[in-house]
């Protein structure tokens, strides 16, 4: 028998589905600023010595406002997302 390597078993019990409303924002809200942040630091200061510390201060401050902000939008989103994409099965 194999063991089961699979996520929800790697990193214990999963939340329940309720909390997909916030956690799906909060996921992308983190990456995406992680990305956008590193590339605007990146671009603005150049390779410096302090980049880095630049870089989490400019991460932290911009995922602050993206993650409220994706929490209020998203439905507004899903909505337009809806009205312009064919749903399977119809």
């Amino acid at each position: 028998m194999t063991p089961d390597t699979s996520a929800s078993v790697r990193l214990g019990r999963k939340l329940p589905a309720r909390f997909n409303a916030v956690v799906t924002p909060l996921v992308i809200t983190f990456l995406m600023t992680c990305v956008v942040s590193g590339i605007s630091t990146l671009n603005g200061i150049g390779l410096r010595d302090d980049f880095a510390v630049t870089w989490l201060q400019s991460w932290g401050a911009s995922w602050v406002v993206a993650f409220p902000t994706l929490v209020i939008i998203l439905p507004l989103v899903r909505r337009i997302v809806g009205a312009v994409v064919e749903q399977p099965g119809r």
